[in-house]
Order: structure tokens, then sequence, then C-alpha cells
């Protein structure tokens, strides 16, 4: 039995500019960091004692007998693409909801390459993990998502992330000392808005026509290099980089209409007039969790008005996915397992002639 852990990501500037259409022409960048909220996924070989051969466990219960009934795509194509013959059983658990802007789709699949390369064998790398999570989702599955999320899940920590026009990426940690990291933790709140959207189709709403948006986008990306200004500024003061997420929100919300609503622009301006100096959904929009930026101090009162939803506290990580647990028996042959299966649909014919 194999058990991945994968983190789930923040990003703070330059979404948007990691779709691949935008930055295999103008080059992408983005600042993001990885949360103490993971993806869990279990797998193991199915012994030969079922009448299915895959089971796969989500917030659904699948069994089947072949990859192509399974009706989870990421599972069916991971599956498929690592070439698995043998029976297989795949749990999934997760610390945050699915559609929530937090990267859990990417996690799921970052997770689940890890741990079924690890029943394979196989060690894999952080920057293999990104390579085939990004194949998977934006060549065979086709979702309209960007590269940001599959990097932080693979490599966690706290980076600044470069897409290059030859379709390099190139992850940065940003060397922040320990005590910088914290207070900029202290200024962050997770609040989540409860509703549930699919990233892809809001995305989809703006990447058609990303070279439309040159303006937006620039601006874009030139926040991330702001935002690091600020977090490394001999003078200290944090409070920019809260100012700097509201100019985001601002230019993101013109990218189409589909990336906020009446009810998340109420919780925002709740929040802002509680003493919030900026903050943003996360993801590509339309709902899903609120990152707000706001001192300490005046987050008690934006509880209070935001009474209604729930707070998440977190903190950084810097692991990304990792293997912790492995307990992979020693596999039995291909007759082994052929004749434990002849011998238990001989079993079980008896049992019908009694």
């Amino acid at each position: 039995m194999i058990i991945s852990r994968t983190p789930f990501r923040i990003s703070f500037f330059g979404g948007g500019t990691d779709y691949p259409g935008w930055y295999h022409s103008h080059g992408g960048s983005v600042l993001a960091a990885t949360i103490n909220k993971y993806s869990y996924l279990t797998c193991r070989y199915l012994p030969p004692f079922f009448e299915h051969r895959i089971r796969v466990v989500y917030s659904k219960n699948e069994y089947c007998m072949t990859i192509d009934e399974i009706q989870h795509p990421a599972a069916r194509e991971t599956l498929r693409y690592l070439g698995f013959e043998r029976g297989v059983e795949i749990h999934h658990d997760g610390d945050l909801p699915a559609r929530s802007g937090m990267g859990s789709s990417s996690a799921f699949t970052v997770g689940l390459l890890h741990a079924l390369h690890a029943l394979q064998g196989n060690i894999t790398s952080k920057e293999q993990l990104t390579r085939e999570s990004i194949h998977l989702e934006q060549d065979v599955l086709k979702e309209n998502v960007g590269s940001q999320d599959q990097v932080m899940a693979a490599h966690g920590g706290f980076n600044h992330v470069l897409f290059l026009t030859n379709g390099e990426i190139v992850v940065r940690p940003l060397p922040l000392p320990m005590s910088r990291l914290r207070e900029l933790n202290s200024h962050l709140m997770l609040v989540y808005t409860g509703i549930a959207r699919t990233a892809s189709n809001v995305a989809e709403s703006y990447v058609s026509g990303i070279e439309n948006q040159n303006r937006q986008m620039r601006i874009l990306k030139d926040l991330v290099d702001e935002g690091i200004r600020v977090l490394f500024s001999e003078q200290g003061d944090i409070k920019p980089f809260g100012e700097l997420l509201h100019e985001c929100w601002v230019v993101k919300r013109s990218l189409s209409r589909m990336v906020s609503n009446p009810s998340v622009d109420q919780m925002y301006e709740e929040a802002r007039a509680a003493g919030a100096l900026g903050g943003k959904l996360l993801g590509a929009g339309g709902g899903g969790f609120l990152l707000l930026f706001a001192p300490p101090e005046c987050h008690a009162r934006i509880r209070q008005r935001l009474e209604q939803l729930l707070v998440i506290p977190f903190q950084f990580e810097f692991t990304g996915s990792q293997i912790i647990f492995f307990d992979r028996e020693e596999d039995h042959s291909a007759a082994e397992a052929d004749r434990a299966k002849r011998t238990i649909q001989g079993f079980r014919e008896m049992q019908r002639e009694m």
C-alpha cells in the first residue's frame, strides 16, 4: 500500500499568465505558496478475490473491470498513461473541498501520479511529476487550466515561478526569513465562500480571448515583481502587499463577468469595511476560497462581519508532494494471480451448484 500527500496552494500574483496560450508568446510569472492542507491518495494492487478489477473511491465509489469504464477523468487517464494492467484500488481524501480555487484538481493528479509510480517501484522527481501532470491535464484531458497548480503541488514551498516562451518552467524558492513568512502568514485569512465552481468553465470565459487582455495580463505579471519587492523591503512594512492584492483583484475581475458575482463582491466589501487591505478569490474565480490580507488586530472584526462563513487557519508548507507511507509487498507473478483467480471462480461455481 502506498499513500501520497500533496499540498494545496494559494496564489498571490500572476495567475492567468501561467496559461500556455499566454506564456508561450509572452512569458509568465507567478508568486504562490503551498499550505498545510493536503490531498491524500491511497493506492494498492487489488487482490484477485473480487468481481471487479479496479476500485476508485472519492465522492463516489466506482467498481470497474477495465480502465475505460472509470468515470473519474484524472484517475482513468493516469492509469492509462502509466500502463496499468493489474487490478488496483485508489482512495482519495482531501482536507479542503474540491472546486474551491486551491488547486485541488492538480493536487489530485500529482498525488495520484506519485503514488502509482511508487506502486510500480519507480522513484519520481518533482520535475517529472510537474511535467507529467501538466501533460495529463492540458494535453490529454484538455482542461482549461494553467501550469502553476501542478508546479506548486509537486514542489511545495514559497516560490516565484517563471514560465518561459520555450515552454521551460523555472521554480525559484524565495529565501525569506522565517520571521517575515510568519508576519505574512499572520496577516492572511482564508475564507470559504461556500460557492463551488468548476475552474475550467470560469477560465474558459477569458482564456479563449486571452490575447485581447494584453494590458490586464501585463499588469498581473508586473504585480509579481512588486509583491516580491515588498516582501524583501528593507523598510519592513508589509501592508503594501495587501494593497497590491486589492489591485490584483480589481484587474482580475475585469477579465470576465464570471470571475466574481454579487455575493462574492458583498463578502469582499464587508471584509474591506472591517479592516482588510486587500484580497482575491483564489484560482480562476467564481467562488471557492477568498484570500484576505488584514492586520492581525482586524481579524476578529472581519470574522464577526463574515460570521456565516468558515475561516480556515493555515501555515505555509515546504515539502510538496510526498510518499508518507510505503508498504509494497512482493508482487505475485502473473501466473500466481491467474491461478488464484481461477481457484476463486471455481469455488464460486461450486457454491452455485450446491
